[in-house]
């Protein structure tokens, strides 16, 4: 038996496991990574070896979007407990009364105040609004706030709180953890 040619039969059964096989399509934009924008410097080093490449930084896809309930990033065991309410809560932010404005700036403060103290498992309030208009404004918005920056790279994950703690008008908000250098 030849390393470089197969036998006839092999090649016979290649050919018929083969038969009616395209080739894929070429790869569309969607799947070649992003090049940088005009006037931005190529993030990869030009010469080979070259020893400037440790002060270059790596591009990072956008997190995912945090939605109620779906924890990217987290596993099962602590997904379940953040659900279930059974993390200690570490700190609790009451936003009833607030404007939109004040309430936005105290969630970010409350959340960075959080990471900076080592806190994992926060409890905001919202409310629950009511119900002939639609639900309460800052219970729709919070979500929305926590997944815009600077909160969105210091939330792990979200889910609506148990009812002995808020029920619907309330959020278990987990924080990732600190990472010292």
């Amino acid at each position: 038996m030849s390393k470089d040619k197969p036998r006839e039969d092999e090649a016979a059964l290649w050919r018929a496991a083969m038969k009616g096989v395209r080739p894929l399509k070429k790869p569309t934009t969607a799947h070649r990574p992003a090049r940088a924008p005009a006037g931005e410097p190529d993030p990869k080093p030009k010469a080979r070896g070259s020893t400037n490449a440790a002060a270059v930084q790596p591009r990072l896809a956008p997190p995912h979007p945090l939605e109620h309930g779906r924890a990217t990033g987290l596993d099962r065991r602590s997904s379940e407990r953040l659900r279930r309410g059974r993390m200690p809560i570490d700190g609790r932010l009451d936003l009833h009364g607030l404007t939109q404005l004040e309430a936005s700036e105290r969630l970010a403060e409350f959340i960075a105040g959080g990471e900076t103290a080592g806190k994992r498992c926060l409890l905001v309030i919202t409310g629950k609004g009511l119900a002939r208009d639609g639900g309460g404004i800052l219970r729709e918005q919070v979500p929305r706030w926590l997944n815009q920056p600077p909160n969105r790279a210091r939330v792990l994950a979200f889910d609506y709180a148990q009812p002995q703690h808020g029920g619907m008008g309330a959020l278990y908000v987990l924080l990732r953890r600190r990472r010292e250098p």
